[in-house]
Parts: structure tokens; sequence; C-alpha cells
């Protein structure tokens, strides 16, 4: 049968709408309120410990709830350098290859790496303590790049003077860091400033690796108290410190929740499943409202919280003050 003009005309009219329809419902927000276009962030961690994890799914939760479903929207490629700086910049290249939206590198190592590989793609980093002397940014103000995100860097004068509140008679305190990393260096730097002004010294031990921390630890059998810094290789093998202070009775003060969680004594620290969050929301200024990281300054939390354990205590021979335990924001009994 011929076709008429209109007969076509109709036929063109009603493609054309079924078109727009088309067009209309993939560019609809998701019902959860998400944008329709789909991202994959890569995400780099130097290794696993609690704190890093905790500010991982920090980051991915703050995403997810601002409307990105993960599996539909968003795609965390999640990677894990089990410690090593070269399988860190074989990770950050394969990020660049693949074309990542945005990169997330947890802890100092693989924010370095990331930086140094990526240059053209977002990247934020989570658990650095000082971003501008690890050369990630020109300054906390203005990063300059493509790179910027949260410091977790320590109250470190407020922890060691906790060593003084429980330990008044402490003279010498024991410090394990890996020399390797910076943010460890920056943490030790202010403890030796901090000691001072109390009246105490640092004997300091460095390694280089996890295995390296069972013999240091064992040369501070001697001192007053132990601290250990955010420190992601000494963290790794906090076990062997805290067995050298319940066996020698010596306070054992860390750098954050998690390590008290796992035996340490107490600590003034950040929570770093926070720390995380606040990184995502960052993530999300940067993909929904297309921020530049470049003038996106350095954030860091400024809550800090208390973190005691009673059963620690036991086992390292200290008496914790009822004015130390009221005031703490968590009590651990393990």
């Amino acid at each position: 049968m011929r076709k008429t003009t209109a007969h076509v005309l109709g036929a063109v009219l009603i493609a054309a709408s079924l078109t727009l329809a088309g067009c209309a419902a993939d560019s609809k927000p998701s019902a959860s309120g998400g944008d329709s276009k789909k991202v994959t962030i890569g995400i780099s961690q130097i290794l696993e410990h609690p704190s890093l994890d905790a500010a991982r799914d920090g980051f991915k939760k703050a995403v997810i709830e601002a409307g990105y479903v993960e599996g539909e929207t968003v795609t965390f490629d999640q990677q894990n350098a089990q410690g090593e700086m070269t399988t860190a910049t074989a990770i950050a290249s394969k990020f660049k290859s693949d074309g990542v939206d945005l990169l997330l590198a947890i802890a100092t190592p693989t924010a370095q790496a990331a930086a140094q590989s990526v240059t053209d793609i977002p990247i934020l980093f989570t658990a650095v303590t000082e971003p501008a002397e690890a050369g990630l940014v020109a300054s906390w103000e203005a990063p300059g790049a493509n790179v910027t995100g949260t410091s977790d860097l320590n109250p470190v004068a407020e922890q060691i003077a906790l060593i003084k509140e429980i330990a008044p008679d402490a003279k010498e305190i024991g410090v394990i860091y890996s020399s390797g990393e910076v943010n460890s260096e920056v943490q030790v730097k202010l403890a030796r400033t901090a000691a001072a002004d109390l009246g105490m010294t640092l004997k300091e031990v460095t390694v280089s690796a996890a295995a390296d921390v069972s013999q240091a630890a064992d040369t501070l059998s001697g001192v007053d108290a132990i601290y250990v810094p955010t420190d992601n290789t000494v963290v790794e093998g906090l076990e062997s410190v805290i067995m050298v202070a319940e066996t020698n009775k010596i306070p054992l003060i860390v750098g954050e929740g998690d390590s008290v969680e796992r035996g340490g004594l107490a600590t003034y620290g950040i929570n770093y499943s926070d720390l995380g969050f606040q990184t995502g929301l960052m993530a999300v200024r940067i993909l929904k409202d297309g921020a530049d990281p470049a003038t996106m300054g350095v954030e860091t939390l400024s809550k800090i919280e208390l973190v005691v354990n009673t059963a620690a205590a036991e086992r390292m021979g200290v008496t914790l003050s009822p004015e130390l335990l009221a005031k703490a924001d968590k009590t651990v009994e393990k």
C-alpha cells in the first residue's frame, strides 16, 4: 500500500516522541537522588589495617549517601599495595590507563605514587599527615594541581601529655616509627618538642618493614612509656609492641582508636571512618558539582576522642584515674 505524506509525517513524529521520551528517562535522576552518569572511582590503599579500612569504608558511605548506587551508577575499583611502593605505582598507572573518574589514595605512600603517576585525573588522599611535606600539595590552603584531600594530623602534643597524666614520673619515652614515612617523621618531630616541654626525652627506634617491629620493640624494655604514632608499618606489627609493653609493665600510648581496640592503652585521636566520610563529601563535590581540586583546601577533623582500654591498663600494670575514665569518649574492655 502506498504511504501518504501524512502517514510518513506521523511516523516521524511518533519516532521523535519516543526518542525524546527515552532521553528524558536516561537523564532522570534515580529515586535515591543520584546522578544517572556512571562513574568509576579507583581506590589505592597502602596496606590493610583497621584505621585505613575505616577511612575507605567511610569514603564509600559518603558517596553512596549522596545518591550513587554501587554497581549501577558508581564502581569502586579497590586495590591494595600490600605495603609495596612499586605495587602502589603500578596501581596508579593502571587507574590512569583505565581512565577512572576519580582516584582515592589512602595513606601517604599511595598518595605520593598516585600524584607522581597521574596528573589529569582528580586525586583525593586521606590518612595523610602532612601533605605539603610529602610533596602532594603546594599548600594546605591552595593545593594548586589535581590533588587534595584530608589530613589525619594527630594531636601529638595531647597524646604526649596523656603519658604524663597516666605516668607522672615518666622521664623517657620510647618511640618506634618507620624512617621511610614522611608522616611519621613529622609526628616524631612534634613529639620531641612536646616531650621536652614536659621534661621528658625520646628514645627513638626506626624500622623499615613490619618484620622489624618486634626486634625494635625489644630495645624499649627499659623506658617509662612507649609511644606509637600513626605509622602504617609499625601499626601493622603492633602486637609485637603490645607484648613488650605488657611483659615489662610499660604504658603504651598509640596514635588512633583502632590501636586501642587492638590492645594499646589510650589515645587522643580522630575517628578514621569520619575522616573517610569527609573525604567522600569532597569527592561528591568534584564529581557532581565540578569542583576543582586545585582550589579545594586540605581538610581536617576538628573533633578528637579520648579512647582508653581498661583491660590493657591492667595487663600493663597501670592504674587509670577516675578523672581520666570519666572524661573518656570511649572505653574498651578487652
